[in-house]
Parts: structure tokens; C-alpha cells; sequence
């Protein structure tokens, strides 16, 4: 049996992926958007039945309380996505990322559900060559990975309730991005055939966006064995450092190259590795590889020409 979901940002990278899948298992959506990027992701999915959306602030008590009550899970997605977007505009990042999520929990009854996306950059800078697992100590280093850590302490303090600490995400969707890093790179692999590096050491996990979409189904699947705790989704077998990532895309187009910066710094100073045996262990496993990842974008950018495809 279907259950009704209400996505707030719906119409986002993830959104725009998620919310078809859910139609397609059966349950009934509703997208709160406010379109910021003036997209149509979700345009072919207006002749479903199932399927609703609404224009509007996920910021707005309004707006919120007569879709809230309808629905059986809240997916808050709305959010200012990117450590530079949410320094460009710290006000509208902390009131979207952070209090639209204590809004949330306050029309929420205690039996409705919520599952939703933080980041795994909240761990920061982690120990050398140890995993951040979901007990590591979360240190976040910007704006962005401060406000989804408070949300995620938000939601977790209410019984129904699941956080999803995703990794760095690629893949091609419908509202696109192409300032993620797997993408931006590949993006530059297949246009300019360079990158210049800054502290290329620096390691993060990664995951593709269509098992993002598969990791809420199965949240869904197994809320009550997964419910009030954290975890951490990525490929427990793509830890790689930016030069790491750069000799993959390589391998797929050999032409391009890679160089370190002699001087100057990344301002993004994530650097980790991350462990996923926990959602592993309740079943789930990614079924799309960073190769595939790749080599999907390859196809993509052979499309996409421009950079209005991005959160900044």
C-alpha cells in the first residue's frame, strides 16, 4: 500500500529523481517548491493522479500546515545547497536549512515520519586513515554543514525520524548540477580537458544521485528498523582523494589533464573518509559505480554546454 509523501525543494537535483520513483512504487507526492531556478523538473509528471505540486516557501507555516497534515512522510529537502551558496546568503540559509526543519517538527504529529538529507561534510577534517563512522564527532567547517548538523539534531530528537548523511553526489538529473565535484570535473573533462587542483590529497566519499532516490525507498521499506538514528550513505568503495577522482575520469577521457596548483589553497576544507557499513547492514547497497557515474556524465555534457546548471 502507498503512502502519501509531501517533498519540500521537490523540484531540486534530488527531488527531481526521487519523486518519479516514488510515483512508480506506488505512493502519492506532493512537491513544495518555490522554483528558484525558474526549472520545470517535474513537468512530466503533471498528468499522474498521484502526483501534486505546490509553488511556494517551505519557510512558510502557511503553506506548510494544510500539506503537512495530509501526509504520512515529510522528505524536507528544500534547502540552500553548497557551502558557497549558504555564504553568499548566511539569513536564507540558516532560516531554510535549519528552522524550516523546526518548523516542520512542530506541525508534525508524533506518528508522521520524516526522513531527510543531511551531509556527510559534517564530519569535517577526519583522523588520517581512520572512517568517520555515524559516532564520529561532527565537525562541520562551513555555514552549510553547521545548519544541516543542527537540522539533523532537530529531527533526531523526535521519535520518527531518519537522517541520511549523504556523500558527495553525481549523476545526471532533470535540474542539474554541474558545481558538484564528480560533475564539475567531468564537466571540465569533456569541455576545457583541464583542471587545476588545490591540496588534490583531499579525500570525500561519493554516491550517485539515483541511489540517493533508492536509499529514501528503502527507508521507507525499513523506517521501523532504521527510525531515530543517522546514516551515513555513499560507494564504500569510491574514498578517493581529488587526484584520485581526476586519474578515474581520465581513464574515460584520456585527453584530459590534471594539475596541481603549485600555490593556494581549496576553501573547501573537507577532508575525510567515510564508513557505510551501517545502511549496509540493514540491506542496502548502491547499484550505480563512480565509473558509471562518469561515464553517464560524459553523455550528459555532451548536452549541456553551460554553467546555469548550478548552485552558484
Amino acid at each position: 500500500m502507498g503512502h502519501s509523501i509531501l517533498i519540500t525543494g521537490g523540484a531540486g537535483y534530488l527531488g527531481s529523481i526521487l519523486a518519479p520513483e516514488l510515483l512508480a512504487a506506488g505512493h502519492k507526492v506532493t512537491v513544495l517548491d518555490n522554483f528558484m531556478y525558474n526549472q520545470n523538473s517535474l513537468s512530466h509528471l503533471c498528468a499522474d493522479p498521484n502526483f501534486d505540486v505546490v509553488n511556494g516557501d517551505a519557510r512558510s507555516v502557511e503553506i506548510l500546515k494544510p500539506l503537512v497534515v495530509k501526509a504520512d512522510f515529510v522528505f524536507p529537502l528544500a534547502a540552500l545547497v553548497g557551502a558557497p551558496l549558504c555564504q553568499r546568503d548566511p539569513i536564507a540559509a540558516t532560516s531554510t536549512n535549519r528552522d524550516a526543519i523546526a518548523t516542520l517538527c512542530k506541525l508534525m504529529s508524533s506518528a508522521q515520519r520524516i526522513i531527510m538529507p543531511i551531509t556527510n561534510s559534517g564530519y569535517g577534517v577526519g583522523e588520517q586513515g581512520k572512517f568517520c563512522t555515524e559516532d564520529s564527532p561532527l565537525r562541520p567547517v562551513s555555514l552549510y554543514g553547521t545548519t544541516k548538523v543542527e537540522a539533523e539534531q532537530i529531527a533526531l530528537e523526535r521519535d520518527n525520524s531518519i537522517s541520511l548523511r549523504l556523500a558527495t553526489v553525481f549523476g545526471m538529473a532533470p535540474r542539474m548540477r554541474i558545481d558538484l565535484l564528480v560533475n564539475d570535473f567531468v564537466y571540465r573533462a569533456v569541455n576545457d580537458r583541464f583542471v587545476v587542483l588545490f591540496e588534490a590529497h583531499f579525500k570525500r566519499n561519493y554516491i550517485h544521485i539515483r541511489d540517493v532516490a533508492r536509499a529514501f525507498i528503502h527507508a521507507v521499506g525499513h523506517f521501523e528498523e532504521m527510525k531515530g538514528r543517522p546514516f551515513n550513505v555513499g560507494l564504500s568503495d569510491a574514498n578517493l582523494s581529488k587526484a584520485e577522482l581526476c586519474e578515474r575520469i581520465k581513464l574515460q577521457v584520456p585527453s584530459f589533464v590534471y594539475l596541481e596548483a603549485p600555490v593556494g589553497e581549496d576553501p573547501d576544507k573537507r577532508d575525510y573518509i567515510v564508513s557505510n557499513s551501517r545502511i549496509e547492514a540493514t540491506g542496502y547497497q548502491p547499484a550505480h559505480s563512480l565509473d558509471d557515474g562518469i561515464r553517464e556524465l560524459i553523455k550528459g555534457f555532451r548536452m549541456i554546454r553551460n554553467r546555469i546548471y548550478g548552485n552558484i
